[in-house]
Parts: C-alpha cells; sequence; structure tokens
C-alpha cells in the first residue's frame, strides 16, 4: 500500500516515502529525507536533514528527528543521520546529524527514546537501548546493546555504555561504565553489575555469579588496571561474556566509572 499522508502535513519534493508510510497531521518531512516501509510520522512531528528512516518506526508528536549539529565546529554540508528498524521516538525526543559531511549519527534497532530524551551528533547507539525522559547523549557517545539509560541522566561527550550496563536516574557519567554494570551518582560510579537486566535478557546464574566476580576483581581488590585485568584472564575460562568484558575495557579512552 502507498503512503497515506494528511493533507496537512508538509513533504518537500524530493523525500523519498516506501509503502505503508504513514504521515499524520501537521507532520514536516524534509526533501532528503528516506522513511522505510510502515513507519509513522504523528502530527506535529519534524523529519529533517539529510535522514534514512528504516522500517517500522514510530515517530510520536513533535519529536525533532534530523535536526541540525549543535557542534560549533560544523562547517556546512548536509551530514547524515541514519536509523535501523522499530525504534520508537517518543514526544519531544531530539535527535541531531552528524558534524562532517561524510560522518552520520547512527541508531540501530528497537530503540526506546522516551520523552525529551536528546541523541546528539556523532552518537552511535546500539539495538535494543532504552532512554529514559530527559536523558541526554553528549556529542560522539557509544550505547552498546541492552544498555539503559536513566531519567534525567546525561552521558559526557566520547563515553561508551557497555552491553547490558545502567546508567541511574540524574547520574552524571564523565567515564565510561564497562558491559555488564550498573552505574550511578554525581559523578556516577559503577555499583554492582546490573544483575536485573542480566536476568531479564536470560543470563544463567552462573553467568551472573562470574560478572559478579568480575566486578570484585576489578573494583575492589585493590589491583591496578592491567594487575586486574591479568587476574581475570588467570581465572576465567574464555567465553563470549569475558571477551566482550576484556575488548571494551581494552579500547577504553576515557577511563572507567
Amino acid at each position: 500500500m502507498s503512503a497515506i499522508i494528511h493533507s496537512s502535513a508538509i513533504v518537500e519534493k524530493g523525500a523519498q516515502l516506501f509503502d505503508d508510510v504513514s504521515i499524520d497531521a501537521y507532520a514536516y518531512v524534509g526533501k532528503m529525507v528516506s522513511l522505510g516501509k510502515g513507519t509513522h510520522v504523528c502530527h506535529h512531528a519534524t523529519i529533517d536533514g539529510r535522514t534514512q528512516v528504516g522500517e517500522n518506526n514510530v515517530i510520536h508528536p513533535y519529536a525533532y528527528v534530523g535536526a541540525p549539529t549543535h557542534d560549533v565546529k560544523y562547517m556546512g554540508g548536509f551530514p547524515g543521520l541514519r536509523i535501523g528498524n522499530g525504534n520508537t521516538f517518543r514526544e519531544y525526543c531530539t535527535v541531531h546529524t552528524a558534524t562532517k559531511e561524510e560522518s552520520e549519527t547512527v541508531l540501530g534497532n528497537n530503540n526506546l527514546l522516551l520523552a525529551y530524551a536528546h541523541v546528539a551528533h556523532d552518537c552511535t547507539v546500539g539495538n535494543n537501548v532504552i532512554m529514559s525522559s530527559q536523558a541526554a547523549l553528549g556529542g560522539h557517545v557509544v550505547l552498546c546493546d541492552f544498555t539503559n539509560i536513566g531519567w534525567s541522566a546525561g552521558i559526557h561527550q566520547f563515553c561508551r555504555i557497555g552491553k547490558y550496563s545502567m546508567v541511574g536516574a540524574l547520574s552524571k557519567t564523565t567515564q565510561d561504565v564497562i558491559p555488564y554494570m550498573l552505574a550511578d551518582g554525581n559523578p556516577s560510579r559503577v555499583r554492582y553489575p546490573n544483575v536485573v537486566n542480566l536476568r531479564r535478557h536470560n543470563f544463567s546464574d552462573q553467568q551472573i555469579s562470574q560478572i559478579k566476580k568480575i566486578f570484585k576483581i576489578f573494583y575492589s581488590s585493590g589491583l591496578n588496571k592491567a594487575q586486574a585485568i591479568e587476574k581475570i584472564k588467570s581465572e576465567f575460562i574464555i567465553s563470549d561474556l569475558l571477551n566482550e568484558f576484556l575488548s571494551f575495557v581494552d579500547s577504553t579512552s576515557r577511563g572507567f566509572a
């Protein structure tokens, strides 16, 4: 079925709309936008910029997806924003395009951004991420798969939040949060493994026990980073879980919360 466009909506010439797209009253779709099959743009929502939106996304009223970067280094041109499938952008969300023309802000699949959540320029958001209301990402932030950012939490530029981890409400995060952990506070500190999220995603008791031991060695043993990593390597059999942790720790540029 072809796109359904309300008579009061504005869809600029050049926009690409695939089958089953619906655009409600007073919505705006810019000339460089591509909307994938089944995507729904609710009333008064705005999709602009060089923005590619995948299939079955929902953009709620007054959300602004594809807004220009706030970065003062922006020198003109049309940087991009690329969005996967099955995402929900609730009311008043803002998602910005990248800063340099050859770059993109990227969101994966099945993410939920609640009211007033903000994704800044050049961020990379993985899959199955939840950003609570008023949560905000600075530029170049990376949210890995299955992360949860609490209400009104702020993530500093260039930080990474590891898989299955959570940043608590009202937290200020200025360093990386390693996978599987819960960080909270101002500035945020890793408090404990994110057990609730791990259980929700079917981690076994054995895996959760291993993560708890990694937490104790890395944060509570009094060892420095190199010593802690060597101890962890010596005590655990190599697995996907351990490789995820080791790879993340090895690639940090900001240190760890």
